[in-house]
Order: structure tokens, then sequence, then C-alpha cells
């Protein structure tokens, strides 16, 4: 199977250099996702726009994923995966300071499908990139190093948004600044990127989603629950009577978990026969977090901390699932799956913020919590069908 010297080689040691280069790279658009999603919602609030028209215009950016997802590969084994990614930094920076100007909220959703466009691109090839350049029997610790980084970015940007606010142009400057920001190590490390060649040994992106559902699955649930909740939850924390800046704040708490758990969850990972198991625990620590939130919510430390636990363990879905694709697949294979993993992350991103939205219009304000649980029940369920009746990956 062929896919340039990254892909095809199994090495021993860490390739530091590509990794570095990399990890860094798709942090610093972490930080500007972190810092746009709650700005975006926030001002969207103040404009007066209810939360189920806040969750369809972020639904939106499931949509620009879900429509990049499977022509990602074949620009980048077109034009190379520099030069792809460094054309994707720059589209997105200058749709994020798109948002300032646009004053109608129609002219939002445009620059959303551009913004995650270009994000998506981002995400599928420097995942790609670094599932070939980690060794495998450290791919575990070497994703969980690149969640944990990644994480560090998103739990900044909410920080950065409770210290600027959503007044002015200066968020927007900040955000573009950041994502431009990207583009060094990227170039500075293009001489380490892998080639995208060989033919792949399955055919179209649905058959990499159904390869192993389980990571698929979980996957789209992280992107559904991340992305709305991120979206949301400052319109939560308002009504429930945070300030702007405490509810940014207890957004990094949950980036913060991120942070301190990806680590030993990617090192778990690498020593379990059935990462199945380790999914399905995830999965239901994410189930208890939202049917506690409710009953602890006018209490912000206690907030925090369960937000903390929950955004930690609920991320390992990706994490673990990231995991599983790389201990399977190499060379354009693995670059194809990538596209699965990301796609079905945009459908997440889709539904997640309507479902969530809508169900706090319906259900009230702890709509938020409801609505987040049934994802969580969904993918358990599905879990205990694969291990009892299909006995499956």
């Amino acid at each position: 199977m062929s896919g340039g010297a990254a892909s095809e080689r199994e090495v021993d040691t860490v390739r530091w250099l590509a990794l570095g280069a990399t990890i860094a790279s798709i942090s610093a658009v972490g930080m500007a996702i972190g810092l746009g999603i709650p700005l975006l919602s926030v001002i969207l609030e103040n404009r007066g726009f209810s939360a189920t028209a806040i969750g369809i215009n972020t639904g939106v950016a499931g949509l620009a994923s879900i429509a990049m997802a499977p022509l990602a590969i074949p620009i980048a084994a077109r034009f190379g995966v520099v030069a792809t990614m460094l054309a994707a930094i720059v589209t997105g920076a200058f749709s994020f300071l798109g948002f300032y100007f646009a004053s109608d909220f129609w002219m939002w959703f445009p620059l959303r499908i551009t913004l995650h466009a270009a994000i998506t691109v981002l995400f599928i090839l420097s995942e790609f990139w670094i599932s070939a350049s980690a060794p495998p029997h450290r791919r575990g610790l070497v994703l969980g190093i690149y969640a944990t980084v990644l994480s560090l970015g998103f739990a900044f940007g909410p920080w950065l948004f409770s210290q600027l606010g959503s007044d002015g142009v200066l968020p927007f400057v900040a955000g573009f600044a950041i994502t431009l920001a990207a583009a060094v190590p990227v170039m500075a490390a293009w001489r380490e990127s892998p080639a995208i060649s060989g033919a792949a040994h399955r055919s179209g992106l649905l058959s990499y989603i159904f390869l192993v559902p389980t990571a698929t699955a979980a996957v789209l649930v992280f992107g559904a629950v991340e992305t709305g909740g991120f979206a949301l939850f400052p319109v939560y924390g308002n009504r429930i009577g945070y300030s702007e800046a405490d509810a940014a704040l207890l957004l990094t708490m949950i980036g913060l978990g991120n942070v301190l758990l990806q680590i030993p969850i990617g090192m778990i990972s690498d020593r379990m026969a059935d990462r199945r198991v380790l999914l399905a625990t995830c999965a239901a620590i994410g189930l208890a977090g939202m049917i506690v939130l409710p009953m602890v919510s006018l209490d912000w430390y206690v907030v925090a901390a369960v937000l903390f636990v929950w955004g930690g363990v609920v991320a390992g879905l990706y994490t673990v699932g990231l995991a599983h694709l790389g201990a399977r697949l190499t060379g354009r294979d693995l670059a194809s799956a990538n596209a699965a993993f990301v796609f079905c992350y945009g459908l997440g991103m889709l539904v997640g913020p309507q479902v969530i939205g809508a169900g706090m219009d319906i259900l009230g304000t702890h709509g938020f919590a409801w609505s987040l649980a049934l994802f969580f029940v969904c993918y358990l369920a599905l879990v205990a069908t694969r291990v009892r009746v299909v006995g499956g990956r």
C-alpha cells in the first residue's frame, strides 16, 4: 500500500518535527474556534435571535464539513498537503474576520460555510499527517498529546473571549491573527509532509464510515455535543444567571479537562484489546454528567468541577476513535478514513446545535442538558447492539 514515505514506513521513533509542527498548527486553529464559537453565539443572542436560530446558523458548519470532507484528499493529492493546508489557513482567517463586517444575519451563513470548509481540510490533513508520522506502539500516546495541545487551544479560546468580550473588532482581529499564525509551523516542516498517493482499497467515503461504526459514531456524538455545547452553553449560562465572563470560564474548564485527561486516555487505549469498552465508558460518563448538571447548575464551582471531568472524558471519544483508525489503516486508506472520520464529526456539528437549540426552546433552560444526554444514550445503545448482536467492531 503506497502513500509516501511517511505513510508507508512503520517507524519506531517519534518524528517530532512533523508532529510538533502539525500539532502546533491545528492547535492555533483550535484557539480561533474556541474564541469564535461562543463569540458568534453571544453576538446573535444580544441581537435577539432565539436559541433555535443560533443553533441553525452554527449547524451550517456541519454542512460545510460534510460537503468538504470527500474533497479534501483528492485536492491534497493533486496540489500537495502543505499547499492545501496553507490555502485553507488563509481562507479560514479571512472568513473569521468577515463576520465583523457582515451586518445581516443571512451573510453569516456563507461565512460559516467558508470558515468551516477550510477548518475541515485542516483537520483531515493534520490528523492524517500525525497518524502517518506516529509509531504504531505509541499511536495512542501521540494522539493523546495531539488532543491535549489541541484542547489547550480550545481552552485558551474561551478564556480569551472572556477577556476581550464581544464588542468591537478586537476579538475578530485576534481570531484572524491566530488563524494565520497556524501557517508558520506548517511551512517550517513542509519537507516532512506525507504524500498522498496510491489507490484506496475501498470505494467511496461511506465504506470507511461503516468500516468501524463504533468509532465513527463516537466522533459524530462528540461533534454534536462539542459544537452544540460550545455554541449554546453561553446562552444556557446566561439563562441560569451567569455573566458572560463566568459562562466563558466554564467553557475553559471543559477545555482544561481535555488537557489533563487525553494523554492518559490515549495510553490506556494503546493497552486495550477492545477499544469499544473505553468508548462506551466515555459515553457513560458523558451521560452521567448531563444528568447531574441541572441539579447543580446554580453553584458555579460545582458546575466547573462537573464540566472539568465531563469535558475531559467525553473528548476521549475523539482520541480513542482516531487511534483506532490509525492502528488499522495506512497510506491512502488512512487518509480516506480520516476524511470519513471528520465527515462524521461534521454530521455531529450539523445535528448537535439543532437538537440542543430546539431542546432548550421546547423543554426550557435545562433542555440543554437533556438534549446532550440523548446523544450519549443513543451511542450506548449502538455499542450494546454491536457487542451483543453483531459482535463486530
